[in-house]
């Protein structure tokens, strides 16, 4: 008889490390850069109120993956504790956030290899990747190890150098963007999607071992790195970039830096792309086979291989971000999963609540989430709702 479970083999430091893949890449390298130029100095303090967001957000997504250890995530949760359609709802803005921030992260790797054919080998990352995935969780894995310790590696590089004297220092702290609240809590919508690839533990719930006590040890693990890694790019990165300080591929690359430095920058940011490229492909997976189970996808999406890998969930994930890289364009890609992560987890937030009301921490995840939509563009929620409206 064919298996029908995905197999649990990932560990409290496998999860930590799918997390931090999941999460260093874009919003090291991609976010922080765009959004200091929107926000100026605002990022400064956005990027530890973010990450408290994130907290009561994680922790919710923990509490919830340990009551219900399965594949699919807030799909999942919402499906039993508040109904098809939320679960659908969830379900569906992942898959189409999360695909194209899967392609932004292939379109980075070819940024940061300054190439000139983007596209292709932005295509040639995500074949990569999915082979990759479909090798199995073990293996995976032990990649995914190597590609965030070269990360991490050069985000301390990054920070140090810059912090070193690179530039012109931090003391002059701009109160032009800085100083309003609104401008941080703009940047807090803004870079709370850098933080969310903790959901991606959440996602692989059911390949976790001791799932109720690994996953929540995992996200704050995984948060606590992350924003501290964060604050030393983003002062690292305001040391030495000018105007625009964040972390790009001209704060680096225009002597702004010693050439060994910046060679390891930039092979970091190479890495760190990959690593969210994979992670993502492998949440998005998931999803895609748990959405098949439930007949809301095609059923054999939830068909496993001889591995018990959801290998049809995998090819059609690839294909579908490698088809999303030709027409990827990074800033509207980011906004809209501005938009559709604090849907995302607002419905993760009442799903906790429906299990447990007393959690506070649910309580304040599902206020941020409900404030901080104030501050995404109208524009970008018009087009959310429409692709919603498609979807149901």
């Amino acid at each position: 008889m064919a298996e029908t479970t995905l197999r649990r083999e990932l560990g409290l430091w496998g999860a930590v490390v799918t997390g931090l893949g999941s999460i260093l890449g874009t919003g090291a390298f991609v976010a922080i850069g765009v959004a200091s130029s929107d926000w100026g100095d605002a990022v400064l303090v956005a990027i530890p109120v973010a990450g408290g967001v994130a907290v009561f957000n994680g922790l919710s997504s923990a509490f919830l993956a340990g009551r219900f250890p399965v594949a699919g995530g807030t799909y999942e949760y919402g499906y039993q504790t508040l109904g098809p359609w939320w679960g659908f709802t969830a379900g569906w803005l992942f898959l189409l956030a999360k695909t194209a921030s899967a392609a932004t992260a292939a379109l980075g790797v070819a940024l940061y290899l300054g190439v000139d054919s983007g596209a292709l080998v932005a295509i040639v990352a995500v074949l990569l990747m999915t082979g990759l995935v479909l090798v199995g969780l073990r293996r995976t894995t032990v990649a995914n190890t190597v590609l965030v310790a070269i990360t991490v590696t050069a985000l301390v590089v990054f920070a140090v150098a810059g912090l070193a004297g690179q530039g012109g220092g931090i003391a002059n702290f701009s109160s032009a963007n800085g100083g309003q609240a609104r401008g941080i809590l703009g940047a807090t919508a803004f870079l709370f999607v850098a933080y969310t690839g903790y959901g991606r533990i959440a996602t692989l719930g059911e390949e976790v071992l001791e799932p109720k006590r690994t996953i929540p040890r995992a996200v704050i693990i995984t948060l606590a790195i992350s924003i501290a890694l964060y604050l030393g790019v983003a002062l690292g990165g305001r040391a030495v970039g000018g105007e625009y300080w964040g972390m790009t591929l001209e704060v680096f690359s225009n002597g702004l830096f010693d050439q060994p430095w910046a060679a390891i920058i930039g092979i970091g940011a190479v890495t760190a792309m990959l690593g969210v490229l994979l992670n993502l492909i492998l949440g998005l997976s998931r999803v895609w086979l748990a959405m098949g189970r439930r007949r809301d996808m095609p059923s054999p999406l939830a068909r496993l291989d001889a591995r018990r890998n959801p290998a049809t969930a995998i090819v059609l994930t690839g294909l579908l971000i490698a088809a999303t890289t030709l027409v990827g364009n990074i800033s509207l890609a980011w906004s809209f999963s501005a938009m559709t992560v604090l849907l995302y987890y607002g419905i993760t937030n009442l799903a906790a609540l429906r299990v447990d009301r007393r959690r506070v921490t649910s309580w304040l995840g599902l206020g941020s989430c409900v404030f901080l939509s104030f501050f995404v563009p109208l524009s970008v929620w018009l087009i959310g709702v429409g692709v919603l409206a498609v979807g149901l």
